[in-house]
């Protein structure tokens, strides 16, 4: 089985037209991972998916052109990136990650710098509080390091706290970051030595465009992408509203294994990763008790293209309706959402209606700009 062959794309052979198509369409406004992949399948490639992004938006009730990236800006990113040495990895590439690939939301396009190998090894997230205490930060530093001295890529967020201490206790054996704005941008400030450092010795991972500065909402997307890549996520220290208990909760959602370090009850840092212990995460004391538990999920290369393939098989079953019954059936949708979001499956299962009709309807209400696709297959209103 090839991956992506439900998109009749075989891995690593994309040509140069299609890459800027492809980073033309993720990059166009409300076209988010899941809604590029509905497209590609429906008009069997990107170029064609854009020429018919304008009437598909406004059959969604769009009523100003959709605005679509432009070829000239696309060529001017992948030049401005293969300037300072990176490159962009499209998922047909035959080196972009399969662990990343099996996810409902993968990126279709990352920014890359430094060794692209290292996306596919063993990898384990970590992540923790910006303002860790220093045990926190120390623990998180050797931790990583026996776990990349046993063949494991440390992967996180290169943030302020227990990220920096897990990139510089893996540097040695390669570490992975994945950053919230744009490759090109070093963020937090502080850590421009440990970013060159990365570029020499490990891989820096971005989903945003380049040059963009790192925005709140870039973050939840960022942390998909560590626990996307891992097979588990470590948790050091995280109060109960961090975004590193976020990123514990997208691990879980995409099957992978919650590891926390316990800490005292009187410091408000310790509150999540003891709850996560109580909810059912495994409490980690050392480095073996990870390597331990991840034999599991060491799966076999076939296995994880197949994870992949039915991922993606199961946003594929679009179908052509008539403006009457799509204007009907965006009527019962949008009569059944609101600013709380639902999931695909309770719109299908409560308004009676069928995948490819539903998939079809929210394709088009998501490039007018009328709802948003989150994390878990789950849909929200837009204001």
């Amino acid at each position: 089985m090839t991956l992506f062959a439900h998109l009749n794309v075989p891995r690593a052979t994309l040509d140069d037209a299609e890459k800027i198509a492809w980073l033309r369409l993720i990059r166009t406004e409300n076209v988010g991972p899941i809604t590029f992949y509905n497209l590609v399948q429906t008009f069997g490639s990107a170029q064609k998916a854009i020429e018919n992004l304008p009437t598909l938006s406004k059959k969604g009730g769009r009523l100003k052109d959709i605005k679509i990236f432009s070829k000239d800006s696309a060529l001017a990113e992948m030049q401005s990136l293969e300037s300072m040495g990176g490159e962009m990895l499209f998922a047909a590439d035959q080196y972009y990650p399969l662990a990343l690939a099996a996810i409902d939301d993968a990126p279709p396009v990352i920014s890359i710098l430094g060794n692209k190998k290292l996306l596919n090894l063993p990898c384990i997230g970590m992540v923790g509080a910006r303002n860790a205490s220093l045990n926190g930060r120390k623990f998180a530093q050797k931790l990583a390091h026996d776990l990349g001295s046993a063949g494991q890529m440390v992967v996180s967020g290169l943030a302020r706290g227990i990220d920096t201490s897990a990139h510089e206790g893996a540097l040695e054996t390669g570490t992975v970051a994945v950053v919230a704005g744009g490759i090109d941008i070093i963020y937090p400030p502080e850590n421009e030595k440990l970013y060159h450092a990365l570029k020499r010795d490990g891989c820096i991972v971005a989903e945003s465009p380049f040059g963009m500065e790192p925005l709140a909402r870039h973050f939840p997307k960022r942390n998909r992408i560590i626990s996307g890549l891992s097979s588990g996520v470590v948790v050091v220290e995280a109060t109960l509203k961090s975004g590193s208990l976020i990123t514990a909760r997208m691990a879980a959602e995409q099957g992978r294994d919650v590891y926390a370090i316990p800490g005292h009850p009187f410091d408000p840092r310790a509150s999540g990763p003891n709850k996560l212990i109580q909810d059912g995460a495994t409490l980690v004391q050392n480095a073996d008790d990870i390597l331990s538990a991840i034999g599991s999920f060491s799966a076999s290369r076939q296995t994880l293209e197949e994870s992949a393939y039915n991922t993606w098989q199961r946003q594929s079953f679009l179908e052509d309706l008539s403006d009457k019954d799509a204007e009907e059936v965006r009527d019962i949708i949008l009569q059944n959402i609101s600013t709380t979001p639902v999931t695909v499956d309770e719109m299908v299962r409560n308004c009676h209606l069928t995948i490819p009709t539903v998939q079809m309807v929210l394709l088009e209400l998501e490039l007018a700009g009328r709802i948003q696709r989150l994390p878990g297959n789950r849909i929200v209103q837009l204001n």
